[in-house]
């Protein structure tokens, strides 16, 4: 094997020498999203378990979801939801070879923000 003398070998670029952009967030948050969707998913399942299992046990887990709480885990998981599938949609254009420039690139990232934040509001109130 080789001696390799990484002691003297300068790093690579790390996240505290890049200023973030709008586009990186962005991307980092829809992979958040993404695993955030999974935890809500669960609780889905977990509740649709329960309302096949009994009345006794959907009642407990019934109460979990629809107190404070739950309803603020499921509105996050609505906002979770519609980013994550806006984020879909901008790469569905990206890969049309559209929206690439700079400008065109932002734009994408801010209609993904307020969309999910506006599409979240429409949600809940037709809720």
């Amino acid at each position: 094997m080789a001696d390799v003398n990484r002691g003297n070998r300068p790093l690579s670029p790390h996240l505290t020498i890049y200023r973030p952009q709008l586009n990186s967030i962005t991307s980092i948050f829809v992979r958040i999203t993404g695993n955030g969707l999974i935890v809500g998913a669960i609780g889905v399942v977990w509740w649709l378990m329960a309302a096949a299992s009994g009345g006794a046990y959907y009642s407990v887990i019934d109460g979990l979801i629809t107190s404070v709480l739950g309803d603020i885990v499921m509105a996050l998981s609505v906002l979770a939801l519609w980013y994550h599938a806006l984020g879909g949609v901008r790469h569905l254009i990206w890969d049309t070879g559209r929206g690439l420039d700079v400008k065109s690139a932002d734009q994408l990232g801010w209609a993904m923000i307020i969309g999910s934040v506006v599409l979240t509001a429409l949600t809940l109130v037709a809720i």
